[in-house]
This record gives C-alpha cells, sequence and structure tokens, in this order.
C-alpha cells in the first residue's frame, strides 16, 4: 500500500480542529474519517494482479543517442487502472520519463512512450514495472512490481563514423568507379572489353583477340575478398585515461571504422578481443552486418587487471585465417618494460602478415614537455630557455637518444610563472616521449607499421594505413 500526497494534505487539515476547539477529540475524528476513505479508495482500486505489461523497444542502443520504445499495460481486471508506472532500469541506461500516469479503463490496453539515452556501454537489465494503482478518490493506492524482463545492448558510440564518408570516397577513387587498364600490385583480373583507341597495347589479351577476331584487353580492378584481422587490447594497458577518455574506447572506435571501411571494400573482417586470454571474437563480418556485430561485441568489454597475453596473439590470428591477412594491434607503445611481451611477438606476425600497431599519445604530456605552464593569470604560458644558449628544459633531447641537438651542460632557468615542479614535471614528460619513440622505434625495426596520435586522431590515422596496403598490394 502507498499513500499520496492529498492524504497526507487531508491529515495535516486535521490540525485545524484541535487548534480552534482546543480539544484533540476533533483532530483524532478526522484521521479516523481520512483513514478509513484511505482504506475504502484501496479496495475499490483496480487489481494488479489482472494488469498485464509488454514491451516493444529496440534490442541495441548506440551510446550518447537517443532510442525510443513503448510500454504497453492491458487492464484484465473489471474495474478502471489509475497507475503511475516506474520502469525500473539501470540508471546508467538514461531512461525517461522516470513516472507515467495512465488510466486504462477495463478490459483494454494503453501505450506509454519511453525514451534512452544511455551514457555507459554494456548490457542494461530491468528489474520489472512498478505500479501503482490509486483508488477513485486518489488518497492511497495498492503497489505492485510486475516481471517484465528486458535488456538493452549499449553499444559504443562510433564518433569516428564521420571520417567514413571520405574513406570511402578515397576507395572508390582506388577502385576506379572506373577499371584499371594495366595489372600492377594490388588488383585482380576483372573483365575483358572491346579496344578502343587511347587503350595500352600492354593490356591486349591476344588469346581473346584471336577467338573474337576484334581487339580485346584486359581490365584490371583492386584484390578484394582479404583478410582483415583486428586485435583489441583489453588487457591493463586500456585502463589508462587520454583526455578523459580510456584507450580501449579510442581502440573500439579505430575497430569500428576500420571494420565498416574493409566491409564496404569487399573485405573479410575478423575481431579478436584479449586480455589475458580471448575475451570475445567476430568472424567473417559483412558490409551488412559488421557494425552491429561489433559493436555487439565490443559493448561489454571492459579494460581488466591482467596484462594483454601477446604471445597468444599468433595463434589466435592463425585460428582465423593461415593466409596473409592485414593485422591490425589497437593496443598502445609507451615503454620497453609496458610494451616488451608485444615486441617480442612482433618479428613472428610480420613474417607472414602486414601490421600494423596503434598508440595513443597524449597531448598533455606533450604539453608538458614543451613546458606549457598556467601562469597566475590563469593564462598557458609557453616556457623560454635561458637567454645565453636559447635552449629548452628537455625540448632539445640529448646525444645519448640519438634525436635533435644536444642541449647537455645547458643550465635552463624556469618556465615563465612556473616553478621547480614544473622543470621536474617537463623533464618527466620528455622522458615519457623519449620511451614511446624508442618502442615505436623497435616496432618499425620488426617491419610492422606504427600509427601514432591523440584519441580523435587514430581511427582515421588506422583507415588510412589500410587504404595505403590496399593500393600498394601489401594485403
Amino acid at each position: 500500500m502507498a499513500v499520496s500526497g492529498r492524504f497526507v494534505a487531508l491529515l495535516a487539515v486535521g490540525v485545524v480542529p484541535l487548534v480552534l476547539l482546543g480539544t484533540g477529540w476533533g483532530g483524532f475524528a478526522w484521521v479516523a474519517v481520512v483513514l478509513l476513505a484511505a482504506t475504502v479508495d484501496v479496495v475499490l482500486a483496480a487489481d494488479l494482479r489482472r494488469v498485464r505489461v509488454e514491451r516493444r523497444m529496440p534490442r541495441l542502443a548506440r551510446r550518447d543517442t537517443v532510442t525510443e520504445g513503448t510500454l504497453v499495460l492491458a487492464n484484465d481486471g473489471g474495474r478502471a487502472l489509475r497507475a503511475v508506472v516506474r520502469d525500473m532500469w539501470e540508471p546508467s541506461t538514461g531512461h525517461g520519463p522516470t513516472r507515467v500516469r495512465l488510466t486504462v479503463p477495463s478490459g483494454e490496453r494503453r501505450t506509454a512512450r519511453v525514451r534512452f539515452a544511455p551514457f555507459r556501454r554494456g548490457r542494461r537489465r530491468s528489474a520489472g514495472v512498478a505500479l501503482r494503482a490509486f483508488g477513485p478518490l486518489g488518497l492511497a493506492a495498492r503497489q505492485r512490481v510486475l516481471p517484465a524482463p528486458a535488456e538493452l545492448v549499449v553499444t559504443p558510440p562510433f564518433r569516428s563514423r564521420r571520417h567514413l564518408p571520405s574513406r570511402l570516397a578515397r576507395l572508390r577513387e582506388l577502385d576506379g568507379e572506373t577499371t584499371l587498364q594495366l595489372r600492377g600490385h594490388g588488383t585482380e583480373f576483372d573483365s575483358l572489353r572491346d579496344y578502343v583507341r587511347g587503350d595500352d597495347v600492354r593490356s591486349i589479351d591476344w588469346r581473346a583477340t584471336a577467338r573474337r577476331q576484334d581487339l580485346v584487353v584486359r581490365t584490371w580492378r583492386p584484390e578484394r575478398d582479404r583478410r582483415v584481422v583486428v586485435v583489441v587490447d583489453a588487457g591493463r594497458a586500456g585502463a589508462g585515461r587520454v583526455e578523459d577518455e580510456p584507450r580501449l574506447d579510442t581502440a573500439i572506435e579505430s575497430a569500428l571504422l576500420l571494420g565498416a571501411l574493409a566491409a564496404a571494400a569487399g573485405d573479410r573482417v575478423d575481431l579478436v578481443v584479449l586480455d589475458d586470454q580471448v575475451r570475445g571474437r567476430v568472424a567473417g563480418a559483412t558490409r551488412a552486418d559488421v557494425v552491429q556485430r561489433f559493436g555487439e561485441t565490443l559493448a561489454e568489454v571492459e579494460p581488466g587487471l591482467a596484462a594483454t597475453d601477446w604471445a597468444a596473439v599468433p595463434a589466435a590470428v592463425d585460428a582465423v585465417t593461415t593466409s596473409r591477412a592485414f593485422v591490425v594491434l589497437l593496443s598502445s607503445l609507451d615503454s620497453v618494460g609496458a610494451s616488451g611481451d608485444l615486441l617480442a611477438v612482433l618479428p613472428r606476425l610480420t613474417a607472414r602478415h602486414t601490421v600494423v600497431v596503434t598508440s595513443v599519445t597524449d597531448p598533455a604530456v606533450a604539453a608538458a614537455a614543451r613546458g606549457d605552464v598556467v601562469g597566475p593569470d590563469g593564462h598557458r604560458a609557453p616556457a623560454t630557455g635561458h637567454p645565453a644558449d636559447g635552449g629548452h628544459v628537455g625540448g632539445r633531447r640529448g646525444p645519448a637518444t640519438g634525436r635533435r641537438g644536444s642541449s647537455a651542460g645547458r643550465v635552463p632557468r624556469l618556465p615563465a610563472g612556473g616553478t621547480e615542479r614544473d622543470v621536474y614535471r617537463r623533464a618527466a614528460a620528455e622522458r615519457t616521449l623519449l620511451d614511446a619513440d624508442g618502442v615505436a622505434d623497435a616496432a618499425r625495426r620488426t617491419g610492422a607499421e606504427v600509427v601514432r596520435g591523440a584519441p580523435a586522431a587514430v581511427p582515421p590515422l588506422v583507415a588510412d594505413a589500410y587504404i595505403r596496403a590496399k593500393a600498394t598490394g601489401r594485403l
């Protein structure tokens, strides 16, 4: 049983006779009347055991977008249902409105429109639908939770979708929308056609010409039906936050964009998600379902505490295909200590496949390495070196790294508006960048291509690497 605000207000009215008459009997009598009215109201309320709930809603919803559904109440009882409906979803689904008032006559059905604006990935479930059925007086209500199981799979937002049209246009240019006249790397036979003036004589098919007694030329098109394997690192390296989002989210965006692009190009796309074991797979995704299947698999992926078992990656790739493939490792290259296992397995992969390794860089670390500090006025001020040498604190990499010109033996001054702590912070940032550069160079020496950039830049850079590999026949 539940009471309404009207019931509380009527009880409060009982204070009036208590003050005017100076006795408590009038107040007690009023309370008794209100309680009796509430009891009658509950008796006259609809029987919630005769109420059925149905749902009409999508199974998938993209994060940070609005999806609508419908809640249907059917009243099989003999009294009209005056209900307050609350759908018991998890808060992260962004469900609204939280409460809906419906009046359902006996033997009829009514619908309520609901919307979902989820802000977290994963599977979200409803615990049921809570109903309060009020009587005709609106003083008290029967209350019951009706079982209505439902599940909403919240997929990644796929913000990198905005890069897809421009990359598809580049693929169409590569594919030609017109066929190629000369065979080259990454092309396969397409068709025969009649020779026209201006065609290269090297494209003439002399056997077909002899059969038809007319000049015929061969045409070629970029190779299709190649294998693309996307490996998403779901280990602890993906938990690091860059620009207020986990590195894993950047890997997910890259996987979605590359999957959609490769499937549109006619290649077969596979997905492997792993940390210390394989957490998810998608095999043979097609152009029609690649985004949905990738999104549903990646929806529940969260970075774990375990280190990624990179030694299992070659076997995971071999389980997908034994032929040459375009393998993309969506991880991060930070330091030799953190990325040593990944570097150790790269030679085995590059010996058989075209390999691309991603690394997410933190713009804040780059800014700290440049010596940008926030001054007393709140503005960001670049650091300045000592006027005698014109150098930067850590801005020039010394001879030990083989990088830009030496700053050894120079004593720079503090950044403008900074403190000694800013000097140490800048030195630590420069050390971080040097470690990342060293790991990236080591990965390149194994034959892998390294894609580095800020979180928003990595997905289109991965797509560009795929287009370059397709254009040069490295798939």
